[in-house]
């Protein structure tokens, strides 16, 4: 610690000591033994007065002037306060545990301007503590000790239960393409049987090589068609099934109804069909549509299985860059890829609700712990899902905000009452009904992004509107994100 040299020791009167209020309640034996035992020093402004991870030897009570207290988070000096309020006091504050372990400081302290402060030896005010307040001491470390582990406890077990709801989540929409893929296979394994079939009847008939090389060319006219078919609305794409219907049964075309949908879905009307039956023969014209059909209909399955494996390459890397398993701890980053992760993530959850994003894709990239910051998204947008209960808009806006990246959480729930706002980065606090909620996700997403990535997360509610919005730095070394 800097202090300022040349000053003569100088202690305070018991009736000094008597207005500050850490001591306001205490007899004139003990505020006597603090008067002998402490000592008033001044540090210049600037000065470190203890760093982190040193022995915690003091401990200080501010007298005059204005401190910072700060910590390093990985490898970044993070001021957590800033006061000049008479009477606080830092240091050596858990000199009181009969720990067996020694006590270091737990963060920094600065004077910001020039301080005087009344110090104490940790050792020797912690034996007094314990001998002037026994029961007071032997509660406080069990609530301490107590809350410590509870913290820990209950802080892994919402993360485990967050993992479990987003695994459970991933499962279901890995499923959905999974078993798409699956269907599509075993009916392209029977559909392609079945055109084997056709082409062996179409060869039997004593089928012209010309007229095998139409239906060739025909079928492939199909497939490039149907690719380049506009997507129908239910209501055209039943009109046009019964159109062709209509074709087949004109023609007596057994069972044609069964091929309608093939041919609607590649928007191959009567007007192409007349196409075809003008270019093949009569005896050869059902086996060849029932040929062209099989043909587009694998097609159409095998677009299937290549949407849903797609869909599900798109899971899988949606999980990584959710969990950045892959990836350094702290990185610049693009913001939306972790915004667009973590809704791929809650997909099911999102169920009936409208989504809409605002995303300013300006934004250059940002110095973040990405992992954590996905779970700071996870922790928002999972509760504004459950205060909508199914039905309202939940919206996502990205913007820049002089030096900093901003993230804005909005949903249309229910108001969230001011008195309740002031404390909903409290831990352990929670409306939720017992059960449902550990009161730790904000609390965990607010030291996140303040202490973490020195930014700032804000809530404003509304009878309309819920909005959360956090705020990041932009860090010294910008770089653009890449277009999309």
């Amino acid at each position: 610690m800097t202090v300022i040299e040349n000053q003569t020791e100088r202690k305070l009167t018991p009736d000094e000591l008597r207005t500050l209020f850490l001591f306001e309640a205490l007899n004139p034996e003990q505020l006597d033994w603090l008067a002998e035992h402490g000592t008033v020093e001044t540090h210049a402004a600037g000065s470190p007065v203890y760093r982190e991870g040193e022995p915690a030897t003091c401990f200080f009570v501010l007298l005059a002037g204005t401190l910072s207290m700060h910590r390093d988070v990985d490898g970044t000096d993070v001021e957590l306060n800033r006061s000049d309020y008479r009477g606080s006091y830092s240091g050596a504050t858990r000199a009181w545990l009969t720990s067996s372990t020694e006590e270091t400081y737990v963060g920094s302290m600065t004077a910001v301007t020039e301080c005087d402060f009344l110090v104490f030896d940790a050792p020797e005010i912690g034996d007094k503590l314990r001998e002037w307040f026994p029961m007071a001491i032997h509660l406080l470390e069990g609530l301490y000790l107590g809350l410590r582990n509870s913290e820990s406890l209950v802080g892994q077990r919402q993360r485990l239960t967050a993992l479990g709801r987003l695994t459970a989540g991933l499962t279901h929409e890995l499923n959905n393409p999974a078993a798409a893929a699956v269907r599509a296979t075993a009916t392209l394994r029977e559909r392609w049987a079945g055109m084997r079939h056709k082409l062996a009847g179409l060869a039997s008939g004593k089928l012209d090589p010309e007229v095998l090389m139409c239906l060739s060319g025909l079928q492939e006219e199909a497939i490039e068609k149907a690719a380049k078919a506009p997507d129908l609305t239910p209501l055209q794409a039943s009109d046009l099934e019964d159109e062709i219907t209509d074709w087949f049964d004109d023609r007596g075309i057994t069972n044609g109804w069964q091929m309608a949908s093939v041919y609607a879905a590649g928007s191959l009307g009567a007007e192409w069909l007349d196409d075809v039956a003008s270019k093949v023969p009569e005896r050869h014209l059902e086996s060849g549509l029932r040929w062209i059909a099989y043909s587009l209909e694998s097609e159409q399955l095998m677009g299937e299985i290549e949407d849903s494996t797609t869909r599900i390459s798109q899971l899988v890397e949606a999980a990584k860059q959710y969990s950045q398993l892959d990836r350094a701890e702290n990185q610049l980053a693009d913001l939306h890829i972790g915004l667009k992760s973590t809704l791929t993530m809650l997909g099911t959850k999102l169920s009936g609700l409208t989504l809409e994003k605002d995303f300013d894709r300006s934004l250059p990239r940002v110095p973040i712990f990405a992992a954590e910051l996905n779970q700071v998204w996870t922790n928002i947008i999972d509760n504004a899902v459950q205060a909508m209960h199914g039905d309202g808009t939940l919206s996502l806006r990205t913007y820049p905000d002089g030096e900093y990246a901003c993230v804005e959480i909005g949903n249309t729930g229910p108001q969230i009452p001011p008195d309740i706002q002031k404390k909903i980065f409290e831990p352990f606090f929670t409306t939720k009904p017992v059960g449902e909620g550990t009161g730790l996700g904000l609390d965990i997403s607010y030291r996140i992004v303040t202490q973490r990535h020195r930014g700032d997360i804000r809530v404003a509610s509304t009878p309309e509107k819920t909005t959360f919005t956090v705020c990041l730095p932009l860090g010294d070394e910008r770089e653009p994100a890449p277009a999309e």
